[in-house]
């Protein structure tokens, strides 16, 4: 089991939230699957998921989404995402 924390932030401040709670054990092939059903539930598009966001989740349990990672214009600042287990 284990949990993910995605928030979104404009500027410096927290408008969105919500921690993904997955029952099985965490697989880096599934992390778009995880990712997308935050960004449905934040209400906010998924952003393109690169090679290199998640080596940085697997370095360092979080990553780091802006405005340039995602295909639709967004009028928030960041989507952080969040390993809290």
């Amino acid at each position: 089991m284990f949990r993910i924390w995605a928030k979104v932030y404009q500027d410096d401040h927290i408008t969105k939230q919500t921690v993904y709670n997955g029952e099985k054990a965490f697989a880096y092939s599934d992390f778009f699957g995880y990712l997308a059903e935050m960004c449905s539930e934040l209400d906010v598009p998924t952003p393109v998921l690169l090679k290199q966001h998640i080596f940085q989740y697997a370095k360092f349990r979080h990553v780091v989404f802006r405005p340039t990672d995602f295909m639709e214009s967004v009028d928030f600042t960041k989507l952080v995402v969040e390993n809290i287990s």
